[in-house]
């Protein structure tokens, strides 16, 4: 299962990842750090130096973008949908408090990286149905014991611990949480963890370029709603482009389930002017709509935060998308133009 992060856009700059991108990046990569090209389940991974951070890399499987790790700043994330995920985390808990998070989807582990660095003691599951991928993630971007807490609305991957093979755990070292890597498919990883035992589960998870149909579903959303405390909050990417038809049923989907719900997106893509990531953030209790919006507003890709009659709005007259809907419904969302 490929977990896809997000559609190329970085600081700095934008616009999709062409063909060639890994391959112009390796011929400028520095001497010490060589990219690694290796088959993996889900297709050719590429790990590449990323030439505008000294311990940064990137990772694309079969030339589409999928994560960015720093190991060395464990607060930084570059790709703008990921730091909209990293602001929800952020912000429905309280600074530093260690979390117990499900994150269905693995890729570079970009995301438990960050929540382990900013939030030491942190227990975390990852389901990584790609073995050979995260066998290679492992040996060449190390999941490391944080070199110190530090809030980073906006900033990157981290770590703590060292990650399991596959099908494995691995833990870390005293003090600094644990990450576990269990090999399956993300909803039976989601539907075995007991009930209420998880403060945070995200979803970003890509076979190729789409969302397995299975992950859409409002069974899906429901098993996350039974994993989740009291209080606990489902995050969920959403790739999509105009007409925005498949966000539109996320969104119905996961209001079908939840009481509460935002979704976070730039003004170009909610208008329909082009292709874009979108988040959706959902739990029983209130999300911080308006901590959201400010750091929203303050990213380098400004970004809205829809909720309440808005967000109602938004989704009015879409589906809601169920098991019994099939694949032949509306589609998993493309992504990585």
């Amino acid at each position: 299962m490929t977990l896809t992060r997000g559609i190329g856009l970085r600081k700095g700059g934008g616009g999709r990842d062409t063909d060639g991108v890994a391959e112009n990046l390796v011929r400028r990569g520095a001497a010490e750090r060589r990219a690694v090209h290796q088959e993996v389940g889900t297709g050719l991974a590429e790990l590449v130096p990323d030439l505008s951070r000294t311990d940064s890399w990137l990772l694309f499987v079969d030339g589409i973008p999928q994560s960015q790790v720093d190991l060395g700043d464990p607060g930084y994330l570059e790709f703008e949908y990921v730091r909209r995920i990293g602001h929800v985390a952020d912000l429905a808990f309280p600074e530093g408090q260690p979390l117990r998070a499900l994150h269905m989807g693995g890729g570079a582990m970009t995301l438990p990286r960050y929540i382990a660095h900013t939030r030491p003691g942190s227990v975390q599951l990852v389901a990584e149905l790609d073995t050979e991928l995260t066998e290679l993630v492992r040996r060449h971007l190390p999941l490391r014991r944080p070199r110190g807490a530090a809030t980073g609305r906006g900033g990157g991957a981290g770590g703590a611990g060292s990650a399991g093979g596959a099908g494995g755990a691995g833990s870390a070292r005293p003090g600094s949480g644990r990450i576990r890597v269990r090999a399956g498919d993300a909803r039976e990883v989601l539907e075995s963890v007991p009930a209420a035992s998880q403060d945070l589960v995200i979803s970003d998870v890509f076979a190729g370029a789409r969302t397995p149909f299975h992950l859409t579903t409002a069974e899906c959303a429901a098993a996350a709603a039974r994993a989740l405390r009291s209080g606990g909050v489902y995050a969920v990417n959403v790739a999509d482009g105009p007409p925005l038809e498949k966000v539109r049923a996320a969104v119905a989907t996961v209001r079908s389930v939840f009481g509460e719900t935002c979704m976070i997106a730039e003004a170009g893509v909610l208008r329909g002017r082009r292709l874009g990531n979108l988040v959706i953030a959902a739990s029983d209790s209130r999300l911080p709509c308006v901590e959201l919006r400010r750091a929203a507003a303050a990213d380098p890709f400004p970004a809205r935060v829809l909720d309440s009659a808005e967000l109602i709005q938004f989704a009015s007259g879409a589906p809601v998308i169920t098991d019994a809907t099939g694949p032949t419904g509306i589609a998993a969302q493309p992504t990585n133009w």
